[in-house]
């Protein structure tokens, strides 16, 4: 029960302040469609991080730092992690989807902490909107409709699912010696080769942080 607490407490950190910051230069650019919009409501801002979030190349990672605990927040398109953004149509996108679920199962593969703050991986969360009984529990749920707007609705359905594919992940850590932790390194991009960027955001007692990673530059300093 502590632990879940906790976990609640990170997120609502998140979701509440580091959210609420503005987003890094790489964001900014990709609002410029929305400026006549009143940014001022939280559900808003939601909605435009996850907009954000959902571009060709780009992953979105927050992380948050409170006490002993870390928490990391990964939203990646489908595109990034497998190579498409749709239900898997044969058994070799099924096996594609399974191994790529595996690596994000493994978060030490994926970021490296300084071994003096002795940080430990507590709590690993993964998942995604991309699975195949979505589509069959749509297609059972139109039996009864005639076939021509069966197509169309099935047509809608998998544009829509190409639209916003996407995988979450979430890890938490729990660290010994949290005033150790002067960086966060990423190997993301040896383990995904579609991304291009990330963008990270963090808040902890360093204070808050934005930063845009990539191949060559996969260093988050604290």
């Amino acid at each position: 029960m502590l632990i879940c607490n906790k976990k609640n407490a990170l997120r609502l950190i998140i979701s509440t302040t580091l959210f609420s910051v503005p987003l890094m230069t790489y964001a900014a650019d990709h609002h410029d469609d929305h400026d006549g919009h009143d940014h001022s409501e939280h559900s808003e801002h939601s909605e435009h991080r996850q907009h954000d979030a959902h571009v060709h190349g780009v992953v979105e990672t927050n992380i948050a730092q409170d006490g002993e605990h870390l928490l990391f927040e990964i939203t990646a398109p489908g595109s990034d992690v497998v190579g498409f953004e749709h239900a898997p149509k044969n058994k070799e996108q099924e096996q594609l989807l399974e191994q790529a679920i595996a690596k994000l199962k493994t978060p030490n593969a994926i970021f490296s902490l300084p071994e003096s703050a002795n940080c430990e991986v507590s709590d690993i969360h993964v998942s995604h909107n991309m699975k195949s009984e979505d589509h069959d529990d749509h297609h059972d749920h139109h039996d009864h409709h005639d076939h021509h707007d069966h197509h169309d609705d099935d047509s809608h359905h998998e544009e829509h699912q190409g639209e916003h594919g996407e995988f979450t992940a979430q890890y938490e850590y729990h660290c010994e010696t949290m005033s150790e932790l002067n960086q966060i390194e990423t190997q993301w991009f040896s383990v995904f080769s579609h991304t291009q960027k990330m963008t990270v955001q963090y808040l902890g007692n360093s204070g808050q942080k934005a930063a845009t990673l990539t191949a060559k530059k996969a260093v988050l300093a604290l």
